[in-house]
């Protein structure tokens, strides 16, 4: 038996890391936390200094029994969890779990699944950082009395099987704002003027009009415009000024987890959720189809740090250096500021070895891993090189009491560009103009606008405001857009959010008489003092006892004044053969249904079939949520009995890297959770990130 034992969360990380390490080295795996509170009831003594009740996970027992048979065999034992609260946490609980000592030097963290940083981090074992889990379990104790306090409120008021969240709530309230600032917005009226001009040489710009008489112009209406237009000379324009400046257009900073959520979006289409499970196992690492070893690629992807280190600066400097020429290497340590509460000790988000280009690692990657690895080593990459320089040209054109501008410019030097690529705006060349030269207007362009109101938020944008406001932390940003979503709380159209009448509902009730739980700047305010009780400055328990006082007095109030809330049903296009209404989806014990509108006088009713997103491998319809004779929830393709294609378990967003059907999501004693290709005979596995497992707030 190996001399010291290393435990991590996942199969997937232990197999990366026990390449590195010699014979004396045994890595197992906890599968994520094996200890939480206990789903059944509330959990957490509050007449007790809000003690909370641990309880062993459903399934876990095997793998903390397996767990405690290798520590016996163990002279000593090493806890790799992930260097962050959540991973502070499950060591935590793995050393009371395992009866280790928790002040004892057990701990050992890294940013990084290589061999170096692995075995660097081992050379270093320090004790657990209680006021580090001290701030997860106040987050988790904080979260599971509002939940659970929460939604049997709703329960009563809204609808059955309804939840609330300390900070899912208070992401539908800024959707719900959002809409509301939508709906009360007037759209105003205005008028442009563009012009297409001609140089001497006959050489076409074009040009905006933006003063008159020395003032900007206001145009408010196709009459103001018409009697400018009536007003404005058609010829003898002459170059009144000529400006020249150099500008520099500097890269964007390495990631942190939410620039790369924001990007992955607008970039490559992902959702926050999909794009922290694809990131999970480029961290984590992937076996090389060329027989290579299988290592990290990038380094952990749940922070907020803005750090790089030096090492990792020399080396992009050096590649830098050797591919383009060292007149574009221009190294950072640091690119911005970490905005409090950021955890130090992180770097942001990059790969392990810059050498390692998307290029040569195209073979070993799917699509997906393909795509998120690229944007990531492009961006620190970028974010190590010179920034572009441009030749920027400001022209005035003149006419009596008309002025018009025309700008261009020219990049003139490429920088981090001859890397990400040039685009359009990079060249919008003028013509070579010169002070008192006259040119020839070419054609006259009025456009009607108006006022847009505020956009809805999209997954990307909803997460920026999310980290704009102080809400939330880089591991719960994708499970919060997931959670608001998957409650029902929220639709989608076209990739952008809308509040749906249950989110309005929810939200006005909740806002009536629980302001302060959904307010912005409370949530803020907390997370500041989970921030607190990290650093030691506060205790947890006086933390949640400040909370609850309040929140339990509003709690019984709400059920004494709240009215009941009546929601409207929505229609469907199928209609009753017995009276020839629209039928009506409706909520019952069981779950969804539709029925005629007409009961009781009408009392038919049928199965509702929720649709999952999935497409169905063997005939491409929709795959959707169905309910056997015996309750038991499958999932079947909406074409039955013409397509007979069943799996019983919810599928993901993850596509099977062999054939391309979806993944679904189970879970065994054995094997804990992992994902399997829902194609019957493919037999395709992988287990899935702790982003999938950790419990939505």
């Amino acid at each position: 038996m190996a001399d010291i034992l290393l435990i991590v969360e996942s199969p997937a990380k232990a197999q990366t890391i026990e390449r590195y390490l010699g014979k004396d080295y045994k890595v197992a795996a906890s599968m994520g936390h094996v200890r939480d509170l206990p789903k059944s009831k509330l959990g957490i003594d509050v007449d007790n200094g809000f003690t909370p009740k641990y309880i062993t996970i459903r399934g876990k027992g095997k793998v903390l029994e397996g767990l405690r048979k290798l520590v016996g065999s163990a002279d000593r034992v090493l806890l790799a969890t992930d260097p962050d609260r959540e991973g502070e946490a499950i060591a935590w609980h793995l050393s009371h779990a395992l009866k280790l000592g928790e002040e004892d030097s057990v701990r050992v963290a890294f940013n990084e699944i290589t061999g170096e940083a692995v075995r660097e981090a081992l050379e270093h074992p320090r004790p657990i950082h209680q006021p580090r889990v001290n701030a997860q379990q106040a987050r988790r104790v904080l979260d599971r009395l509002v939940g659970y306090k929460l939604s049997p409120l709703l329960w009563r008021k809204v609808r059955r099987g309804l939840s609330a969240g300390r900070v899912q709530s208070v992401a539908v309230r800024m959707v719900v704002e959002r809409e509301r600032e939508r709906e009360a917005f007037e759209e105003e009226e205005y008028w442009t003027l563009d012009a297409d001009f001609a140089s001497s040489k006959g050489e076409p710009f074009a040009a905006r009009f933006t003063k008159m008489r020395g003032e900007e112009p206001a145009i408010p209406d196709e009459e103001t415009m018409n009697k400018i237009l009536d007003q404005m000379p058609r010829d003898d324009y002459t170059v009144e000024e000529v400006a020249r400046k150099e500008t520099k257009r500097y890269p964007g900073a390495a990631f942190t987890t939410s620039s790369l959520q924001q990007a992955a979006s607008r970039r490559l289409g992902m959702n926050g959720g999909f794009a922290m499970r694809v990131a999970q196992q480029l961290y984590e690492g992937l076996p090389s189809k060329g027989g290579g070893e299988r290592t990290g690629l990038i380094t952990y992807m749940r922070t907020d740090a803005t750090r790089v280190s030096p090492v990792a600066v020399k080396r992009a400097e050096a590649f830098i250096t050797e591919k383009y020429g060292k007149e574009y290497s221009q190294p950072r340590v640091r690119r911005g500021r970490a905005r409090k509460g950021a955890e130090e000790a992180h770097e942001a988000i990059r790969p392990t070895d810059v050498t390692r280009t998307p290029k040569s690692l195209k073979g070993d990657l799917n699509n997906s891993q393909y795509r998120l690895y690229k944007l990531i080593w492009e961006r620190f990459t970028a974010s190590q090189m010179k920034p572009a320089v441009y030749d920027e040209m400001e022209v005035t054109l003149r006419s009596g009491a008309f002025e018009f501008l025309a700008r261009g410019r020219q990049l003139k030097f490429a920088g981090f560009r001859i890397l990400t690529g040039r685009s359009e705006s990079d060249d919008s060349l003028l013509p070579e103009l010169h002070q008192g030269v006259k040119v020839d207007l070419v054609e006259l362009m009025p456009k009607q606008n108006f006022t847009r109101p505020p956009a809805r938020y999209n997954d990307a944008s909803l997460v920026k405001a999310l980290e704009e406001e102080g809400i939330g932390r880089p591991s719960t940003y994708a499970p919060i857009v997931e959670t608001i979503q998957k409650r029902g709380y929220v639709g989608v159209e076209d990739k952008y959010f809308f509040p749906t009448e249950l989110g309005r509902a929810v939200n006005d009730l909740l806002e009536d008489h629980f302001s302060d739980v959904v307010d912005l700047h409370f949530t803020r305010d907390m997370e500041e003092k989970l921030d607190s009780i990290e650093e030691g400055d506060v205790d947890w328990h006086q933390v949640i006892a400040t909370f609850w006082d309040p929140f339990s007095e509003k709690l019984q109030r709400a059920y004494e004044e709240a009215p009941k809330v009546k929601l409207p049903e929505k229609e469907t296009d199928v209609i009753c053969e017995e009276c020839g209404e629209r039928m009506v989806i409706k909520h019952g014990r069981y779950g969804l249904f539709i029925a005629c509108p007409g009961y009781p006088e009408c009392k038919n009713s049928k199965p509702y079939y929720e649709k999952t997103g999935a497409t169905c491998p063997d005939c491409g319809g929709d795959v959707v949520k169905r309910r056997s004779r015996k309750g038991r929830t499958f999932y079947g393709c909406m074409n039955y009995p013409d397509c007979e294609f069943v799996v019983w378990h919810e599928p993901t967003e993850e596509t099977c890297p062999e054939c391309g059907t979806f993944m679904v999501q189970r879970r065994t004693k054995a094997k804990g959770e992992y994902l399997q290709c829902g194609r019957k005979g493919c037999g395709v596995e992988r287990v899935p990130s702790d982003e999938m497992k950790t419990e939505a707030r």
